[in-house]
């Protein structure tokens, strides 16, 4: 059983994916980890996130486990996840590793849960449950620079804002795995509690009788 959610960045999407997978004793993976990584990587060696040759090398060099200890959540490496995310060659590099783990779950589970921004249109288009998750560009926003303070990290509200908008843009028109609904069904979450939309969600797939 796969359940896939999309949505763009700070919509709570990862709250949600890993609320599900607990609840459903399913494997849970971030794909947006793995791009983040990437990244990372690319920063890490002194490249340019936009560079397909200096984003393809670290594409292929990503041992995720290796991360696993790695803050990947500031602004500067979102930035660089969705550089990299705009380069064909590398998503097809990941695209395997995600569909592998939706296929056989890992630890014998009976399911998968992913969250990213291409998991319902690209990697896993056949999932039995699709889910977008979005909410306002300046609630996220203000989410995101909360999360960001409280980790100790400089943000400002107007930065984060103008950084969400612009990568909101570049995934949203990129040409190849847009973020896109399709045919997701599509949850709201700016003013509503965590609680409320993991109940929304999941009584959304307990509808769905399987």
């Amino acid at each position: 059983m796969i359940i896939a959610i999309d949505g763009p960045a700070a919509a709570g999407k990862g709250t949600l994916a890993r609320r599900l997978a607990e609840h459903f004793d399913f494997a849970f993976l971030d794909t947006g980890r793995l791009y983040r990584a990437v990244g990372y990587l690319v920063l890490k060696a002194g490249g340019d996130p936009a560079n397909e040759t200096d984003a393809l090398r670290a594409a292929k060099a990503l041992d995720p486990g290796s991360l696993e200890s790695v803050d990947l959540h500031t602004e500067t490496i979102a930035d660089a996840a969705s550089q990299v995310a705009a380069i064909p060659a590398v998503r097809q590099v990941l695209l395997n590793f995600q569909r592998n783990f939706a296929r056989t779950p890992p630890s014998g589970k009976a399911g998968a849960v992913l969250d990213g921004r291409d998991i319902g249109s690209v990697v896993c288009p056949d999932a039995e449950v699709k889910l977008f998750v979005t909410a306002r560009p300046e609630i996220r926003a203000a989410r995101r620079h909360k999360e960001l303070r409280e980790k100790g990290l400089e943000s400002t509200y107007a930065a984060v804002l103008a950084e969400i908008e612009a990568r909101d843009v570049r995934d949203s028109t990129r040409k190849v795995s847009p973020l896109i609904p399709g045919d997701a069904h599509t949850l709201d979450t700016s003013d509503e509690t965590p609680d409320a939309v993991f109940d929304a969600a999941r009584a959304h797939i307990e509808c769905l009788n399987w």
